[in-house]
């Protein structure tokens, strides 16, 4: 019963997380799709931040010898890049509503050379509305790209993890069949991972992309799967002698007076 039960979950997984990996290559949008409304989101967050970052650049020398004349010039510019920042910041949802209708065409040419357009729209320097607004178009088609390609290759990496962990823990069940107790930490340590992605993708969908298009927490979930493989190929290659110790600490622990040996 605990061989099948081990094989079932493992099965399982295989078939939540491998598909999706496939998928993702098979339909290049898929994934772009998917997280709809967590790039949108992500887009307006990082469009904002651009036009916040137009500024004057630092006073020099030479205007700090001109005095209070130079002052008075720079308040005015100031002002004028502040109007010019909340008319962006006015026009920009939708500025970006209409890009996003033509970019998600996968015939638009927008969708090409997008890293060129995205260094070339960088630097934002005071301009006209009109220049800014161009400026601003080519920032968010090609924010747009980037976006989505790290996104599609963040979930790839996260789901072909998840998906090679649990087909190794299938595998390991039917060339260790006497440690099958020692599987189950692993076991347990895997269902723990997807039942909180599964809620996270569910119900808090854009919590889900974030935490796997952020490097810090998909770093440390890496870290987490890294562990898990760990104990795995001690169990198929070690004879789970360093999973047994793991197990047998955490029953006396909790008072336990079973303990496990190596298999």
């Amino acid at each position: 019963m605990q061989h099948l039960t081990l094989r079932v979950f493992g099965f399982l997984g295989m078939i939540l997380f491998i598909p999706i990996f496939l998928l993702s290559f098979a339909d290049p949008q898929l994934i772009e799709n998917s997280g709809k409304s967590f790039i949108e989101w992500k887009l307006e967050k990082s469009t904002n931040a651009k036009i916040d970052s137009i500024k004057l650049p630092n006073e020099s020398k030479f205007e700090k010898l001109l005095g209070n004349k130079a002052k008075e010039l720079r308040n005015k510019t100031e002002e004028k890049i502040q109007n010019l920042k909340q008319q962006l910041k006015d026009d920009a949802p939708s500025l970006i509503a209409a890009q996003l209708s033509k970019i998600r065409n996968l015939d638009c040419e927008c969708r090409k050379s997008w890293e060129k357009k995205l260094r070339n729209s960088m630097k934002f320097e005071l301009a006209s509305l009109n220049v800014a607004k161009s400026k601003l178009v080519d920032f968010t088609q090609a924010k747009y790209m980037e976006i989505v390609e790290k996104l599609t290759l963040d979930v790839r990496i996260f789901v072909g993890a998840n998906g090679a962990v649990f087909l190794f823990l299938m595998l390991a069940s039917f060339l260790k069949p006497a440690a099958i107790k020692h599987l189950f930490l692993p076991s347990v340590l895997m269902l723990v991972s997807t039942v909180l992605c599964s809620y996270f993708y569910i119900f808090e969908q854009n919590w889900f992309y974030t935490i796997i298009y952020n490097n810090y927490t998909g770093f440390t979930y890496v870290g987490y799967l890294t562990f898990v493989f760990a104990v795995l190929c001690d169990i198929v290659f070690n004879k789970a002698k360093v999973t047994t110790e793991i197990i047998n600490a955490f029953l006396q622990t909790i008072g336990h007076a079973a303990s496990l040996v190596p298999c």
